[in-house]
Parts: C-alpha cells; structure tokens; sequence
C-alpha cells in the first residue's frame, strides 16, 4: 500500500509512506507523489475538496472527521443531526445586540461560553457575570455558549477506525471546570462506563466519523457529549501502551483499495 502523509508525526513507523508538505501540494514533484497514494493521510480541512473531488484521492480521517471536526459549530450540528438529546443546551449566533440580550434571557449564570476553534481547553470561559460575557463578545465574532454542567471529571473516548480504542476519565483535582490534561487533569482507567462507550461507538458510526476523540460527560444520570476533535492527544495512549499509528494502518488495510 503506498501512502503520503501531511502529518508525518501521526505517522510514524507505517511502511510504503511518503511525506508532502500540505502547502506544497500542488507542485509537480508532490501531485506526483499524491497521484501515485493508494490513501492520503491527515490532510488539512483546506486541502480535502481538493484530493477528494479533484484527485479522486481516498482520505483518512474521513471527509467526516475532517469537516465536522473543524471547529465546535460544524461538531455541534454534526451531533445535532444524529443525537441531539445528548448534547447539554447549545446556542450558536453571530454578533449582535439583540442576541446578547437573547443569550441573557436564556442562560442563568454561570454558563459557558467557547471559541469556536480551540482546544486544550483554551478558549473556554465560565461567565459568572455581564461583563464577563461582554468581554467574550469583544473577540468573538460567533457566539458558542452552552449551559454549565458541573463536573468534576469528563471521558475521554478515542475511536479509530471502525472502534473505540481507549477511554479514560481526565478528573479533576485543581477546582477549575477545565477537565483537560493540558489543564492538569489526572487521568484514569478505572470504572469505564460501557454505556459512554456504546454511545460513542454509535455516533461514530451513525456521522462516519474514523479518527476522533470524543469527550463525554455525565450529569443527571445521562451521558452527554461536549465535543469530539479530529486531531486528539496521545497521553492515554501511552499510559496504556496502544500505538494509534499501528491501529491506522491496520484498519488502512481493511478498507482501502489500492489504485
């Protein structure tokens, strides 16, 4: 199987594999490369429509992964579409006074406001107060807010593939509301809940999505996703000893036709 790859720190060790810078994809040497691929691997958002209506180049991830998982307005739909009772209140609107006010009516304090694309739990705020959100607005041409669960802990579920290849909680233990590792989050394995899994398994499947780490949340006594990225860190993995690269590449197998 030959392959090219634009991210060559996704994929490292896989056979048969060739590098392409993305921005230099349109140069003779590197279309040739790419003409040859049986499978590009981790192209950027703005080279998909290019590779797959112009080149007719098989892609992983997904096209799904890809452009739902660009920023959190294309994954909230995404989620939307398929399970929208597992998605805490979420509002999306541009800028404007008459949705400030709407925003103010609609959400009691504190609730959560987000850029659109961040991750690592930046660009995430708990907006206690009017100014607090005003501020938010000042940079924020679209506004993400959704209500606040209070948690102490999330799930994260990584699906490769056509599976769930780990999950592990990210706790907690700093009295902030960020549950990410980069915010130091602890992780743990323990007590993983198979219905989380299923649920992932499922939306997955149902938005064709192939790579994606999906954070999952429960309060209530029910499971809620707050977003999936395309692109997902690999602390767990580690822990756990499971190579992401080896599980690609074995599903690459699985499903690609070679040209």
């Amino acid at each position: 199987m030959k392959i090219v790859t634009f991210n060559p720190f996704r994929t490292i060790g896989m056979p048969g594999i060739k590098y392409v810078k993305p921005e230099r994809m349109f140069e003779d040497e590197e279309r040739r490369k790419i003409a040859e691929a049986d499978v590009c691997l981790f192209p950027e958002n703005w080279q998909v429509n290019a590779l797959v209506y112009g080149m007719k180049k098989q892609i992983f991830p997904s096209i799904q992964s890809i452009q739902m998982g660009f920023n959190k307005i294309e994954v909230t739909r995404g989620l939307w579409s398929v399970c929208p009772e597992h998605v805490p209140k979420t509002v999306i609107l541009g800028r404007n006074d008459d949705n400030i006010n709407r925003i103010f009516a609609e959400f009691p304090f504190p609730f959560v406001a987000k850029e659109i694309r961040n991750s690592m739990g930046k660009g995430v705020f708990l907006i206690e107060d009017h100014k607090q959100f005003n501020e938010y607005t000042e940079t924020n041409p679209y506004f993400y807010v959704q209500e606040y669960l209070p948690i102490d802990r999330d799930l994260r579920v990584c699906f490769v593939g056509d599976d769930v290849i780990a999950a592990y909680w990210r706790i907690n233990e700093r009295n902030t509301f960020r549950n990410n590792v980069a915010q130091g989050a602890q992780i743990s394995f323990d007590n993983i809940p198979e219905e989380a899994i299923e649920l992932v398994r499922k939306t997955a499947r149902d938005l064709g999505v192939n790579h994606a780490g999906f954070d999952v949340i429960s309060a209530g006594g029910k499971f809620y996703f707050l977003e999936f990225n395309t692109l997902f860190g690999n602390q767990g993995f580690q822990q756990l000893g499971v190579s992401v690269e080896q599980k690609i590449y074995q599903y690459l197998q699985e499903v690609i036709v070679p040209s």
